[in-house]
């Protein structure tokens, strides 16, 4: 399955190590597999709030963006951004091409009731 890192990241006043770790970043993840799929573009909000910028990394898999996440290359860099950004990360197993939401509601249905 594929995975994703996304951020949510507040919007901030340019540094130079932010520009820094923009043209660092992506040698840590390809060696992974990733690659980015949004990077700080527009984004309309359709309902509450979401100030600041998303990205999206995309992986092969939960291992890989872990791996990533992990790597002495990408800690190695991540502080020249959380210095100077606030935001929120998670990384997230995507689902299969041919996954149906109908499965995932049958056995919630059909799940015991906390009750």
């Amino acid at each position: 399955m594929p995975a994703y890192a996304i951020a949510h990241l507040q919007e901030a006043a340019p540094h130079p190590e932010i520009l820094e770790y923009i043209e660092r970043i992506p040698a840590t993840f390809e060696p992974h597999g990733g690659r980015f799929l949004v990077h700080a573009t527009q984004h309309e909000v359709k309902e509450g709030k979401w100030p600041g910028y998303v990205v999206l990394i995309g992986f092969p898999g939960i291992a890989q963006a872990r791996a990533w996440w992990n790597s002495p290359a990408y800690r190695e860099i991540a502080p020249l951004r959380s210095r100077h950004i606030e935001g929120d990360i998670i990384l997230v197993e995507g689902v299969s091409e041919d996954y149906d939401p109908t499965a995932t509601t049958k056995a919630m249905r059909e799940a015991p009731s906390a009750d």
